[in-house]
């Protein structure tokens, strides 16, 4: 059977998987960006008590393997707090709240890095905090972000291949299922896994880079 055949008898499997994959990287992503910022603000704040919770947060997820956090909000959490919740959201909190603690160091670092100048301008204008801070320097911090945040969701996608493992019918569980059909066309299957992906990879990319450009137009 030749590979063009293999690709038809395989897509329709690999294209549901990889529909379970990008809803589970939107919502990952979704949650992230909302802990990112929640956890970079917090971080900056003049509060102690707001400061040390943020950092316990964002230290803990990032010092802990994602797989294991996936297994104990899918597998302990029922047992320890009799919690039970389902395999995809174990999967979008899993993702969102690990890769929210990265960007939230980002966010952070992105508003430190906008000059001491333009604080010092929005407050002789008799800004607020609040507004200084959402009509001056989130503007030109967000288009700082925008890279990084580029990279963060590339790897949150490559994350959700760890999904297969609470169940969940990803494209990485169809490619494994597919396989375990007939081992002999494991080059192709995985070939063809990487390529799609790659697709899903480089779109993402392409979304940041054509956003970044917007926020970037007209700005020095």
């Amino acid at each position: 059977m030749g590979f063009g055949a293999l690709i038809v008898e395989f897509a329709p499997s690999l294209l549901r998987g990889a529909l379970v994959t990008l809803q589970i990287t939107l919502y990952g992503i979704g949650l992230a960006l909302l802990l990112a910022f929640l956890a970079g603000l917090a971080r900056l704040s003049k509060l102690r008590g707001v400061r040390a919770a943020s950092t316990i947060y964002v230290e803990t997820f990032r010092g802990t393997s994602l797989l294991v956090q996936l297994f104990w909000l899918y597998f302990a959490l029922p047992i320890v707090l009799d919690i039970r919740i389902s395999a995809m959201m174990a999967a979008v909190l899993a993702l969102g709240l690990n890769y929210g603690a990265y960007g939230s160091e980002v966010v952070r670092s992105s508003i430190l890095a906008v000059p001491r100048g333009q604080y010092e301008a929005a407050t002789a204008l008799n800004m607020t905090p609040w507004c200084r801070m959402r009509r001056v320097i989130l503007p030109q911090a967000i288009v700082r972000m925008l890279p990084a945040f580029g990279n963060l969701q590339i790897e949150l996608l490559k994350g959700t291949s760890l999904v297969y493992l609470i169940t969940l019918m990803d494209l990485t569980y169809q490619g494994m299922v597919l396989r375990s059909f007939d081992s002999s066309k494991t080059p192709e299957i995985f070939a063809m896994l990487l390529v799609i992906y790659f697709v899903l990879a480089y779109s993402l990319t392409w979304i940041v880079r054509f956003v970044e450009r917007r926020l970037a137009r007209g700005r020095v």
